[in-house]
């Protein structure tokens, strides 16, 4: 026997009385009565609400299709209306229901149509209101403890139910954790997180539009007041729901030696992005190349750097490669990038014309600068060719290499084409001597070989 000043006796007493309620309840809508009748009316409602959910959904679905020009949020908010059309139609029709019987009949006779239609709003309210929250995980936390707790409010049983949850409890010495704290704290750090959110990403915003901050500045402003709104956010809400942290000073402690250990790179990842925004050695929309990858920086994060390649590929690229390794910047300190091109002419044209109509050739393409004019040297004399190098300056990387490279080539050989310009190519003739030809058909007959 457990006496009843034990604290587990207060949890039996607890489950015990919230077992009888409920057993008193199923009792009752068993036993013909108002009641019952109240359960059946509310099912007829439930499967009136579905079929109408069946009705209206797919009219609601051809008429966003036949709308234009909506944004996403406007789809997305005819998207959640859609997925709880069903509990949407059965909070109306309760309510209208519970509305007519409160005025044709007694009160008490439509307690639990009431009951079940303010539920359903609060449902239906909860779970647009939870949307703020973007972590899926948590959004279904959020969503389901505040589903339960207004159902047991309505119910008034809240309080009861807190008593239970608060008897159930790790204590350690003079630590005391129960099930009623872990709900609180998550329930209240889950809201401050999502404040936080809101208030970031507002104030993010804010910093993005300010044109006098450099974009790495404004990485780094913002990654600040995200860390700073979330820890802020995180221990208010530990310390708001009565948690002590200071009696895991010790476990967070070791904790942390042996993360420092298993999650160097990490570590490591974190510092070298923090370098890189302060020293602006890489900004977003750079055009870097770093081994065989080469694009432009998309984002730089607090572990990775995106960069978005010519074709589409994106590629992380961590913290600590952009550090220890060689990175060529074609954007760091001005946007203006030369290109080199090479090609060979005969020995039979004028390489005077032949600079000349390269300069030209060059000038003419789209994206190579005129204000910093292409300019064409002699480079050697080939085997077969003179070999010229030519050189031009671009503004926009972004824009591709390759392309603008292709562009000159093609207007050269247009140029070359029109003024008779040739382009050789390494090119052998094999000469066959008859004298060498009978002498080794001799040989061959004297070894009784066949020619």
């Amino acid at each position: 026997m457990i006496p009843e000043s034990h604290p587990f006796s207060n949890f039996l007493l607890s489950l015990q009385a919230l077992f009888d309620g409920v057993l008193g309840f199923g009792e009752s809508v068993l036993s013909p009565g108002w009641r019952q009748n109240q359960i059946l009316i509310l099912l007829a409602l439930v499967a009136l609400a579905w079929i109408l959910h069946r009705v209206t959904g797919v009219m609601l679905q051809n008429w966003v299709r036949s709308r234009e020009g909506w944004s996403k949020w406007q789809l997305r908010v005819v998207v959640q209306v859609k997925r709880r059309l069903g509990l949407i139609w059965f909070a109306l029709l309760a309510g209208l229901l519970y509305q007519v019987m409160q005025n044709v009949t007694w009160p008490s006779r439509s307690y639990l149509i009431g009951l079940a239609a303010t539920l359903a709003a609060i449902y239906v309210g909860i779970a647009f209101a939870a949307r703020l929250v973007r972590n899926r995980p948590l959004r279904r936390m959020v969503t389901w403890g505040l589903w339960i707790y207004a159902t047991l409010y309505m119910l008034n049983v809240a309080d009861d139910v807190a008593v239970f949850l608060d008897d159930v409890a790790l204590t350690i010495g003079e630590f005391r954790l129960s099930v009623l704290t872990v709900l609180t704290a998550l329930v209240v750090v889950g809201a401050l997180l999502t404040m936080a959110r809101l208030a970031s990403t507002t104030t993010a915003a804010t910093i993005r539009k300010n044109e006098d901050i450099s974009p790495s500045m404004q990485v780094l402003a913002v990654k600040g007041v995200q860390i700073l709104l979330y820890g802020l956010a995180f221990f208010i809400g530990v310390r708001a729901v009565g948690i002590d942290l200071t009696g895991l000073a010790v476990l967070s402690g070791a904790i942390g030696v042996g993360l420092g250990f298993g999650l160097q790179k990490v570590v490591s990842n974190l510092v070298s992005g923090v370098i890189i925004l302060l020293d602006k050695s890489i900004k977003p929309g750079d055009v870097i190349s770093l081994g065989e990858t080469f694009g432009w920086i998309q984002t730089l994060g607090a572990r990775y750097a995106s960069v978005v390649t010519r074709d589409g590929k994106e590629y992380l690229i961590p913290n600590e490669d952009l550090i220890t390794g060689q990175v060529v910047n074609w954007s760091h300190s001005n946007d203006f990038v030369r290109l080199d091109i090479y090609f060979g002419t005969a020995y039979s044209d004028d390489p005077h014309v032949v600079r000349k109509l390269a300069v030209d050739a060059a000038k003419g393409v789209d994206r190579v600068l005129s204000y910093k004019a292409p300019v064409c040297h002699i480079v050697g004399f080939g085997n077969s060719s003179v070999d010229y190098i030519l050189r031009f300056w671009i503004k926009d990387p972004t824009g591709g290499l390759t392309n603008i490279r292709g562009n000159v080539y093609l207007a050269l050989w247009d140029a070359f084409k029109e003024n008779d310009i040739s382009i050789p190519f390494p090119q052998r003739e094999v000469k066959v001597i008859e004298d060498s030809q009978l002498a080794l058909s001799r040989v061959a007959a004297a070894e009784n070989l066949p020619d």
